[in-house]
């Protein structure tokens, strides 16, 4: 069987402990290589990851001017990639940056489809920085974005949350979890499962995407080992 290759869009919350004072954390960083490591280690996933910048930096809608922040967030998402990257090598993986066309290049190489490609099929794990290199569009995009350039075979959105609900879970207890849903069914209910621009393109490409719990221990292993884990957004009925 060939190696599936799949795209994993992490916050940069799984860098960080959430208090505030740690954005960048020893522990939470090995905890998300060590779930990396063992997710891949049959050898049977090609791995490709978009990391956001929320630890570091929301910039939408603060004090500085819109086009200044995001530019700010994409400098962000580079920061948690150098550490990402480092967490993976001392872990014993391979694995290697690409950004956005002209974010930077001084110490990451720009992305390129075919050394992307390359790099991933000699057992690389890919990390991609600097979102689109574009303004007003998330990483949530640049995941989307990648995992067509990159023809991923799963597109997976890591959360704090096992899934997609109809309310937020943490909040209500009422809330009710989906297990599945079309894209048409997420929109008609409001559901905010990504931004409008990522999920546009979704439903534009037909490209499903898994929402999971990627802090609950194995549970990235456990869904490439074929188990039905979160919720399953896409296609229709």
């Amino acid at each position: 069987m060939c190696a599936r290759r799949v795209l994993l869009k992490l916050s940069g919350e799984s860098l960080s402990n959430g208090d505030g004072l740690s954005p960048i954390s020893a522990k939470c960083l090995s905890r998300t290589a060590n779930e990396i490591k063992s997710a891949v280690a049959d050898g049977k996933t090609q791995l490709a990851i978009v990391i956001g910048a929320g630890n570091l930096w929301r910039g939408a809608g603060k004090f500085i001017e819109r086009v200044a922040a995001d530019q700010m967030g994409i400098l962000a998402t580079i920061m948690n990639s150098l550490a990402l990257n480092d967490a993976l090598t001392k872990a014993g993986m391979q694995s290697k940056i690409f950004s956005a066309s002209g974010v930077i290049s001084s110490f990451v190489e720009n992305f390129n489809k075919e050394k992307v490609i390359e790099c991933i099929e000699r057992g690389n794990i890919i990390i991609f920085a600097g979102g689109t290199g574009n303004p007003f569009f998330t990483t949530d995009t640049a995941a989307v974005l990648r995992a067509a350039e990159i023809e991923a075979d799963i597109l997976l959105k890591a959360t704090q949350v096992d899934g997609v609900y109809d309310a937020d879970p943490r909040e209500n207890e009422a809330a009710v979890k989906f297990d599945s849903l079309t894209f048409q069914e997420a929109l008609d209910k409001c559901l905010k499962i990504m931004d409008s621009e990522a999920f546009s393109l979704c439903m534009r490409m037909n490209r499903s995407v898994t929402v999971f719990d990627f802090y609950r221990d194995n549970n990235l292993k456990k869904i490439l080992d074929g188990e039905k884990i979160g919720t399953i957004v896409g296609g229709v009925k």
